[in-house]
Formats: structure tokens, C-alpha cells, sequence
């Protein structure tokens, strides 16, 4: 049997697979590339840079740090540090004081997560996850200043496409291609992408590491965007896929991740993805007077909520692992 690769690459590309609870470094590659691809859609390279260069400080600071070194090659001090990452270049112009940031919050995030794993994960059972990304990335963002909208742009309609009847206000549903395209978005959302081919993409990775998974996903893409619709939240950010990446992550952890799946959870992966949807609608309101951006904390705090209330309505269903699920659902 072949041994498992532990070099700092395949350990990186881990961790970029764990955003979406994969240790798969074909997934994490893939995520990347969805990310790069956006990227040049937008002409902001920055993005790409601040995701691997977050990526590869969280990482390495864990080796250095000698972390849980099981944990650490699975890329669960990863990818914490790349969505952090992530997330300054997206809200931050780029300078060198950004570089500097993105090192910083990155290592932080490392320690956070360990700290959510010491406290939450070893004592309750309740995996931190993207928890440490969005402690560090708001105390960042507020620290630095940087409050506001991100520097990406909204929904542009290429030359030559005929104008939406859904956000003119004339249509209450979107057309189907435009429906394929929040859907992608809804995935593409979670490293804060508004590109439906990088959700494609995206969604191609968790396939390839785990069938489950992904059908986990696009039950929670498409859950959300129904919710959306149903619930006449604002248009635009459907279109933007704003209302569907939380409750994306909500569906593949409850449903497949930290619960085993059966007919009963999948029925409580739906409730937590619904109330995701309408967290996520509460939460684009109160944060709106600071400025800071929602991030997953939707996800989080459903989902802190969902996993603690496990030993009371499955006290039969199978554990947590340490603070993602650290092999593939295949």
C-alpha cells in the first residue's frame, strides 16, 4: 500500500480542500483553480495571491508551532489561513501593509484554531471550522479599516445579453440560465467568488473527493436559492449568490460531514440549511452599520447550534471527528 504524501505542498493543497471538509489535494488544487480563474475574470490577482499565501503561512506556522501533526497533514490548520487570506485581498487594496496583514491573520488563525479545537471540538464535540476565519478576518478588517463593500463588482451583464427581467422587477423568478448561474454562485460564494464557472469548478472538486459531499452541496445551492426566491429576499444578492453559500456549508456539514447521513438527518440538514438562509438574512442587516462583511458566520452559528443539539436527538449517530471530517465521504 502506497504511503500517504506529507510533503508541504500536498499538505497545502489539503488544506485548500478543507474549506469544503476535503482532504483531497486534487480538490484543493481544483479550489485554486477556481479562484485563479475568477481572478482573471476580474483582473485581481491579488485574490489568488492573498488565498495561497494565507494557505501557506497558516500551514506552515502549524509544523512550526508542532501542532496536532495528524490534524496538520490532513490541511485542518489550513485552510483557515487561506480563506483569511482570502478575504483581506478581497477587501483590502493591495499594498504592502496587505501582505504584512494576511501574514499575520494567518498565523493567528493557526493558534485560533487550536484554541476552538481545545475548547469547543475536545470538550462539546462541536467543530470549530471556518469559526477562527471569522474571528480573525473581522477583528482584521475592523483593525485595519476596512469596512464597506469588496472591491469586486456586482453582477455585470456581458455586451450584447438582454437585460434581466428578474432584477428589473418584471419577472419573479430569475430565467433558467440565470437560475444556473446563482446556483454556481451560491458554491462560488464560500471563497467569496461571484463567478458561476468557478462554482462549476468548485463543485467538480468535492466530486472527485466525495460523491456525498456533493451531492450535500447542491442540494444546499439549490435549497437556498428556492428559500431566496420564496422569501422575495433582495435580488440582486440572489443573483450575486449571497444568500446561498452559507447554507451550501450548513448542508454538507450537518447533512454528511458531522452527522451520519440517514433519511432523519437529511431531514435535519434541511431545517439547518432553511434557517441558514434566513441567518444569513439576518446577519447582511446587522452588519450592515459596521461594514464588515457577513463571511460564513451564518454557517458557523447554525451549525454550532445543529452539532451541539446531536447527543440529544442522535445520541446514536456516529462522532465528530477532531474539527473536520479528515477523509474523504466516498
Amino acid at each position: 500500500m502506497k504511503a500517504k504524501s506529507n510533503d508541504v505542498v500536498t499538505v497545502c493543497l489539503r488544506g485548500a480542500g478543507q474549506v469544503f471538509f476535503m482532504e483531497s489535494a486534487l480538490a484543493g488544487c481544483l479550489f485554486i483553480v477556481a479562484i485563479a480563474y475568477a481572478s482573471h475574470e476580474t483582473a485581481q490577482w491579488s485574490t489568488t495571491a492573498g488565498a495561497v499565501f494565507g494557505l501557506v503561512v497558516a500551514t506552515l506556522a502549524a509544523l512550526w508551532l508542532n501542532h496536532d501533526q495528524a490534524a496538520t497533514r490532513s490541511g485542518l490548520y489550513g485552510f483557515n489561513g487561506m480563506l483569511t487570506g482570502l478575504a483581506l485581498a478581497t477587501f483590502v487594496a493591495p499594498s504592502p501593509s496587505l501582505w504584512f496583514s494576511i501574514a499575520l491573520g494567518a498565523a493567528v488563525s493557526t493558534v485560533a484554531t487550536g484554541a476552538f479545537a481545545a475548547v469547543l471540538t475536545k470538550t462539546r464535540g462541536i467543530p470549530g471550522s471556518t469559526g477562527p476565519f471569522v474571528l480573525i478576518a473581522w477583528l482584521m478588517l475592523a483593525g485595519i479599516g476596512a469596512v464597506g463593500p469588496p472591491n469586486a463588482a456586482s453582477v455585470v451583464l456581458l455586451p450584447g445579453h438582454p437585460a434581466s427581467a428578474y432584477l428589473g422587477g418584471v419577472a419573479p423568478i430569475p430565467a433558467a440560465d440565470e437560475l444556473l448561474q446563482i446556483f454556481f454562485r451560491n458554491i462560488a460564494q464560500v471563497f467569496l467568488l461571484e463567478s458561476a464557472v468557478s462554482g462549476a469548478i468548485i463543485l467538480l472538486g468535492i466530486v472527485f473527493a466525495s460523491w456525498r459531499a456533493a451531492v450535500a452541496a447542491a442540494a444546499g445551492s439549490a435549497v437556498a436559492m428556492i428559500c431566496a426566491l420564496v422569501l422575495q429576499m433582495d435580488p440582486v444578492m440572489v443573483m450575486r449568490g449571497l444568500y446561498g453559500f452559507s447554507p451550501v456549508l450548513t448542508a454538507m456539514a450537518v447533512g454528511v460531514v458531522f452527522l451520519r447521513t440517514s433519511v432523519r438527518v437529511a431531514a435535519y440538514a434541511l431545517l439547518a440549511t432553511v434557517a441558514t438562509v434566513c441567518v444569513q438574512a439576518a446577519f447582511n442587516v446587522l452588519m450592515a452599520p459596521i461594514g464588515l462583511p457577513v463571511l460564513t458566520a451564518p454557517y458557523v452559528l447554525v451549525m454550532y447550534l445543529f452539532v451541539a443539539a446531536k447527543p440529544i436527538f442522535f445520541l446514536a449517530v456516529g462522532g465528530t471527528d477532531s474539527m473536520h471530517k479528515t477523509s474523504p465521504h466516498a
